[in-house]
C-alpha cells in the first residue's frame, strides 16, 4: 500500500512512508525486507503507536505487525512460551491464563504488541521481577540480508543481549520467547499517603511488597500508594460496578474533563490537584496477576521518562517538587515512580544497575517543553537514562556515558545491518 498515514497515540509523530506492508509470516518479512533493500528503502516495524518518540518513523517501507498474532506455543513443563511479535499484550495474557502460566511482572498498559513493547524496554514495577526484556529468553529476527536467525543467551548472545531492547535497529523481530511462571494472583492495596512519609519510609515500602510504585501529584504533598504482592487468594476481583466507577468512570471519564478544564484554566490546577489527591480513598482487592498489573488508559497524554539510580530518588523527587513549587508550571498529571531491579539487557534502562523510574506527564494539548526540559536537566545530573519510547532530548554523545555496553551493541549492529537498513532519524540521534 502506499499513501497511507501513520501516527503515535498521542500524535506527537506522524508517518508517510513510500510503501505499508501487513506480513502474515516470516517469510512475508523476509520478501518485504529484500524488496525494500532491492528498492533501497529503509525498513521498520511499528506497533501500536504507543511510543511518544519517533522511534517507529520512517519515509521507506512501514511494517505493520497486525497479521502476525499468533501464540506458536506454551509450554508449561519448560516454563516458555513462543509469540508472534504483533500480538498484543492483552491476548498473549488470556492464552499464558488459558495454559496456567504468567509472566513474572508488566507494565501498565496491555494494548501494546509485545515486539513493541519488549523493543523499547517497556517495564513495570518489581522488586526481583524485571521489565519485559529481561524476561525475555530467545528471539526470532529478520536481518538485513534477508537471513532468518534464532538467538538467545547461548546462541549468538551477542545479538541476542544487543536485540532485547533493540529499537527495531538490528532487525525485525518477528517471534519472541518468554520464560513464564505458574499463574498467580496478586493482592492489591492502594492507599493514600504523604509525599515526605514515602520517602521516609521507601526503603521498608520496596523491601517488603514484591511490587510497589506511587504516585505524587504536583502542587500537593499528596500521594497514592500501590502494594501488589503474590497472594495464595482466594480470589477477591473487585465488583463490576466498582471497576467500571473507578478505573473507566473516574480515572478515564472524569480525569479527561478535568484536564480539559485545567488546559483552558492553568491556575485552577493546584486547587483541582488538591482536591483530586484528597478525594482518593484506599481499596484492597484480589484478582489474577495481569488484571492487577494493567489498567485502561484511554486519556491521551504526552510523557518523558527517565530511570536513574535508586539511591538517588529521594533528593531527585525533593528537587521535582523545588521546580513545580516554585510556580513555573501548572502539572495537572500525577509524577509516577516504579522500581525495577538490576538486568543484564545492555540497552535496558535497568542495565547493570537498581533503578527508580520517575515519569512526568502532561495533558495532550498542554504546553510541555519547558516543565519537561527543567526535570530532564534533574534527571540527567544523576546519569538518568531516558525510556526510549518516551520524549526526551539525549544523544549518543550522553548516552555512552550512561550505558556501558553501548559500544558493543553498535558493534553487532555493524555487523548484522551496516548499511543501516533498518535506520532512522531517531536512531540517527541516539545511535549516531
Amino acid at each position: 500500500m502506499t499513501d497511507v498515514l501513520w501516527h503515535t497515540w498521542a500524535g506527537t509523530h506522524q508517518a508517510r512512508p513510500r510503501r505499508t506492508a501487513t506480513p502474515d509470516s516470516t517469510q512475508d518479512v523476509v520478501s518485504a525486507v529484500t524488496s525494500a533493500a532491492e528498492q533501497d528503502l529503509r525498513v521498520r516495524m511499528v506497533g501500536t503507536g504507543h511510543s511518544f518518540t519517533d522511534v517507529a518513523i520512517t519515509d521507506g517501507l512501514l511494517l505493520a505487525p497486525t497479521a502476525l498474532t499468533r501464540v506458536r506455543s506454551i509450554d508449561v513443563e519448560a516454563g516458555t512460551a513462543t509469540v508472534e511479535a504483533g500480538t498484543p499484550l492483552c491476548d498473549f495474557n488470556d492464552a499464558l491464563a488459558s495454559a496456567g502460566v504468567a509472566l513474572a511482572n508488566m507494565g501498565d498498559i496491555a494494548v501494546q504488541t509485545v515486539a513493541g513493547a519488549v523493543q523499547t524496554g517497556t517495564h513495570g514495577t518489581g522488586r526481583d521481577a524485571g521489565g519485559l526484556a529481561s524476561q525475555v529468553v530467545g528471539l526470532e529476527m529478520v536481518l538485513a540480508d534477508g537471513s532468518v536467525v534464532e538467538c538467545s543467551a547461548e546462541h549468538d548472545p551477542d545479538l541476542f543481549h544487543a536485540a532485547r531492547v533493540g529499537l527495531g535497529a538490528f532487525g525485525v523481530v518477528t517471534a519472541l520467547t518468554f520464560a513464564v511462571r505458574p499463574a498467580f494472583l496478586l493482592h492489591a492495596r492502594e492507599a493514600p499517603m504523604p509525599l515526605d512519609e514515602v520517602l521516609e519510609r521507601l526503603p521498608e515500602l520496596r523491601a517488603e511488597n514484591d511490587h510497589f510504585e506511587f504516585f505524587w501529584f504536583p502542587h500537593t504533598g499528596n500521594t497514592n500508594t500501590k502494594r501488589n504482592n503474590v497472594s495464595e487468594g482466594p480470589a477477591a476481583p473487585l465488583s463490576a460496578f466498582k471497576g467500571w466507577l473507578d478505573d473507566a468512570f473516574l480515572s478515564n471519564t472524569v480525569f479527561d474533563r478535568v484536564n480539559r478544564v485545567c488546559r483552558r484554566f492553568p491556575s485552577t490546577v493546584p486547587t483541582v490537584n488538591q482536591i483530586s489527591s484528597r478525594a482518593l480513598s484506599a481499596r484492597t482487592y484480589t484478582d489474577v496477576s495481569h488484571r492487577v498489573f494493567a489498567s485502561v488508559r484511554d486519556v491521551r497524554f504526552v510523557e518523558m521518562e527517565y530511570a536513574i539510580p535508586a539511591e538517588h530518588l529521594v533528593d531527585v523527587l525533593r528537587e521535582a517538587r523545588a521546580i513545580v513549587d516554585r510556580g513555573d508550571h501548572r502539572v495537572s498529571f500525577p509524577v509516577e515512580v516504579r522500581f525495577a531491579p538490576a538486568d543484564d539487557v545492555w540497552l535496558s534502562t535497568a542495565h547493570g544497575r537498581e533503578t527508580a523510574y520517575v515519569a512526568v506527564h502532561m495533558y495532550q494539548g498542554t504546553p510541555y517543553a519547558s516543565y519537561f526540559s527543567d526535570m530532564e536537566a534533574v534527571f540527567t545530573s544523576v546519569g538518568g537514562r531516558p525510556h526510549w519510547g518516551k520524549m526526551h532530548t539525549r544523544d549518543r554523545a550522553y548516552l555512552e556515558g550512561v550505558y556501558p555496553r553501548l559500544g558493543d551493541a553498535l558493534a553487532v549492529r555493524d555487523r548484522v545491518d551496516p548499511h543501516r537498513r533498518f535506520g532512522n532519524a531517531y536512531l540517527d540521534t541516539v545511535f549516531g
